[in-house]
């Protein structure tokens, strides 16, 4: 066992390893204490401490093995009785963090003599009370019902959308984003991607881990938000059609500068979805689509650009989305025997937008026009993964090795059209892009249940390709470089190792562990680029994350948590292409970039009672290297260069509060309020792109939050709505700030048809008041921007259960 211990290899661990909500399953086996040879056909049985009530009696088999399951919360006692053996009362203490428990070896003595008693204590409660992480049911989520799983995000605690559509776990946008627990191209397989088109009606939950064990990949300093994908359990034929329609931009919030085209005005949605699962007893097979229609005013944004000459640029960003989303996902599960098991599922998605946008420039007046910038963008992304797992379980419950190979694929098709409009000519631009990412992994688990918790050890192979072309096509007067085209390959290698230990007591836990990486990149780039060559970086490093708690009785809990992560720049992070953000900024990549290392603590304590609970955390993050964008301006050139560098030290600090309460029969609050303290040191770069300019700033800091309020009101059996407000402090931008922003989200739910059907209304921003403002100042200059994007839209919806 010592030596698969060490060559065992896990990757995909399956994230609920503690108690489920059915109880805990306890086992062990009887021997005799003298000869050490097991007892077959001995009576084993469980009685509560407090009352000595019969819970449950088994007789041990041919090997002495004996096993109960479905054990709740409580104190126990374990008795054994055989002719010839002096009766056995044995402690057993079952925990909140493990599912299986192992008594190991119990020995009956061959002396007939009384023991004294001895007490059991057991406790099985919600996988939450660890304080490892969230869970919440997107079901739930009434008011956000018919959108994408990143608007369902939006009211969860904890978690803010940022203006770049990326999810924030306390203020970081460094957050890993996995599919039943695995990394995918799909959600993205080094970062997150692609949550503002998913359908939230693909997920059955979202957790939330702020606190990863060393089980989980090192990348992703904020923690990690995991989309459970829906599967129905129970026997024979079932499954669930629903169609989720409505409309966005429901009237012009701003009216556009003159002379461009007009800007979206009730935008159509449309979500349809269904499921379908057949389940026997040893086959369990899936299947289900989603697809999404959802064309958006997606940008809106009117700025003030002021110079340090006194000149004044009045602009607007106006784009036109059209959005086309399906994804098909499929899977069999199939059990040999008791012992071992095969799953094998695939999904593939396609993801189709247009972007029409228009950019007005006027210096001065709205009589002044000095430039129209004009685009189309036309993108297709393609989807498709994989994945086979085989499961051997030993026969002792819990104790289980899983082989588990997954294989991802991801290409991005673009093509670019630029009509740049200036009062002496008119010029034509164009650009196409071609990036085809691989990732292959192969994971082997081991996991070992133990007497009070349980061992886990592993390793996990991956290599990432991601060949990408591009061509630029140069009109009248271009600003395009086209020297920067070309071909780059962009190579990842990571083998890691890592092994965990979880221990638990009547009033402690433990929860201990290390992950050890080799990263190996290499970023092979056209020799021919004009200013960029191949780079790459490597590193072995190890990663622990510990967390311990005290458990001061059933309803009160104090944990402590300390780990240290990492952010590996991603593929378009270092990608030496440069590409329009708009018209006079362009965002390029940097090979130069470094990973960024984060060293975290995290203080919780949570409290419950009958009709509620309470959770505060303090937390306080430091990071080393960090990753964030700058935008300099070439001498004697008007455009503004977005790069990517490493800016030395930040921290993040602060504190996040949970209160749910039931009030009375009919209603249910949840209030979620955080605030935290951003920071970076002053520091100096180099942005490099097109060539090289210096950039310096001082030291920022900046104190932000956000406040949440739920309410799930039940008006009887088949009836219940959901108020959900959002309020979102002032916040850091790279050299800038984002200001405040609040909304407001409604949905009313109607059971029909004896539980089987359900129609949904809902409004999200009901009171159409979310608009980005932003402050950034640059080198020689200021902005000031509001956007006024498509926040607010109206559905209705309808679904059958069969």
């Amino acid at each position: 066992m010592s030596r698969l211990l060490l060559l065992s290899l896990v990757a995909a661990l399956p994230l609920g390893a503690q108690a489920p909500a059915g109880g805990v399953t306890v086992f062990g086996a009887l021997q005799n204490g003298a000869t050490r040879a097991p007892l077959a056909y001995v009576t084993v049985q469980l009685r509560t401490d407090r009352d000595s009530a019969f819970v449950g009696g088994r007789l041990t088999d041919s090997t002495g093995a004996f096993t109960f399951t479905g054990i709740r919360k409580g104190t126990y006692r374990l008795e054994a009785r055989a002719v010839g053996f002096e009766p056995l009362s044995q402690q057993v203490f079952v925990g909140e963090l493990s599912a299986f428990l192992d008594l190991g070896p119990l020995a009956l003595v061959p002396v007939t003599r009384t023991l004294d008693q001895v007490v059991i204590a057991a406790s099985a409660d919600e996988v939450a009370a660890t304080l490892e992480k969230k869970s919440y049911r997107v079901a739930d989520n009434v008011s956000q019902a018919g959108g994408s799983v990143l608007q369902a995000m939006s009211n969860l605690p904890g978690v803010t959308v940022g203006p770049d559509g990326k999810v924030l776990l306390r203020g970081s946008d460094k957050v890993a984003v996995l599919i039943d627990g695995k990394q995918t191209a799909l959600t993205g397989a080094g970062t997150q991607a692609g949550l503002d088109n998913l359908p939230a009606s693909a997920i059955e939950r979202i957790e939330i881990i702020n606190n990863p064990s060393a089980r989980y990949d090192a990348n992703a300093s904020a923690g990690i938000v995991n989309l459970v994908l829906k599967q129905q359990e129970q026997r024979g034929l079932s499954g669930k059609v629903g169609l989720m329609a409505g409309a966005g931009a429901l009237w012009s919030r701003r009216d556009n500068l003159p002379t461009i085209r007009p800007q979206f005005e009730v935008t159509p949605k449309l979500n349809p979805s269904f499921s379908l699962n057949y389940r026997t007893p040893t086959n369990n097979t899936f299947v289900q689509g989603d697809w999404l229609y959802a064309p958006t005013l997606n940008k809106n944004e009117f700025a003030t650009r002021t110079y340090d000459d006194g000149t004044v640029i009045y602009q607007q960003v106006k784009r036109n989305r059209r959005t086309d989303y399906a994804t098909l996902a499929s899977g069999v599960d199939h059990a040999f025997d008791d012992r071992n098991s095969l799953a094998v599922s695939a999904l593939f998605n396609r993801e189709k937008i247009l972007d029409d946008g228009d950019n007005p420039y006027f210096q001065g007046s709205l009589a002044n026009r000095t430039r129209l910038w004009q685009f189309l963008e036309d993108e297709v992304k393609y989807t498709a993964y994989a994945t086979a797992a085989a499961t051997h379980k030993f026969p002792q419950p819990g104790h289980l090795v899983r082989v588990t190979g997954i294989y991802s694929f991801h290409r991005e098709d673009e093509q670019y059209f630029f009509t740049n409009t200036l009062p002496s000519f008119t010029g034509k631009d164009a650009f196409k892009l071609l990036s085809d990412e691989h990732v292959t992994d192969l994971n082997l688990d081991y996991v070992r249940p133990l007497r009070q918790g349980r061992l886990e050890a592993g390793f996990k192979g991956r290599y990432r390709a991601i060949p990408v072309d591009m061509k630029f096509f140069a009109g009248l007067n271009s600003p395009i470089d086209t020297g920067a085209g070309g071909w780059a390959t962009y190579r990842e290698t990571i083998p890691a190792l890592y092994a965990n230990y979880v221990y638990e007591s009547p009033a402690i836990e433990l929860e201990g562990g290390v992950r050890v990486e080799t990263v190996i990149v290499d970023y092979e780039v056209n020799p021919d680029h004009n200013t960029y060559r191949s780079d790459g970086y490597r590193y072995t490093e190890a990663f622990p994350a510990i967390r311990a708690a005290w458990k001061f009785d059933d309803a009160h809990r104090l944990s402590l948590f300390v780990n240290r992560r990492v952010d590996r720049p991603n593929e378009v992070d270092i990608r030496i292409f440069p590409k329009y953000d708009e018209p006079e900024l362009i965002k390029v990549g940097n090979p130069g970039l470094r990973p960024q290392f984060t060293t975290s603590v995290d203080l919780g304590y949570k409290t419950s009672w009958a009709t509620g609970s309470f959770y505060a955390a303090a937390f306080h993050r430091i990071t080393d290297a960090s990753i964030t964008r700058i935008a300099t301006q070439a001498p004697g050139s008007p455009l503004l260069y977005n790069v990517f560098q490493n800016a030395g030290r930040s921290s993040n600090t602060g504190a996040e509060v949970v209160w749910q309460q039931d009030v009375g029969r009919r209603v249910s609050l949840s209030t979620n309020a955080s605030v935290y303290r951003n920071a970076v040191a002053a520091f100096s770069v180099v942005n490099r792109y097109p060539v090289p300019v210096t950039y310096t700033t001082g030291a920022q800091r900046l104190i932000s939050g956000n406040f949440k309020v739920n309410a799930a009101l039940r008006f009887g059996p088949d009836l219940d709505a959901r108020v959900s407000s959002v309020y979102l402090a002032p916040d850091l931008l790279p050299q800038g700030r984002i200001g405040s922003r609040y909304s407001l989200d409604v949905g009313v739910r109607k059971g029909l048809q004896r539980g089987r059907g359900e129609l949904l209304v809902n409004v999200t921003d009901l009171l159409n008041t979310m608009q980005l403002h932003k402050t950034i100042r640059g080198v020689g200059f200021s902005l000031e921007s509001r956007d006024y994007l498509e926040t607010q839209v109206v559905r209705v919806g309808y679904s059958w259960k069969y």
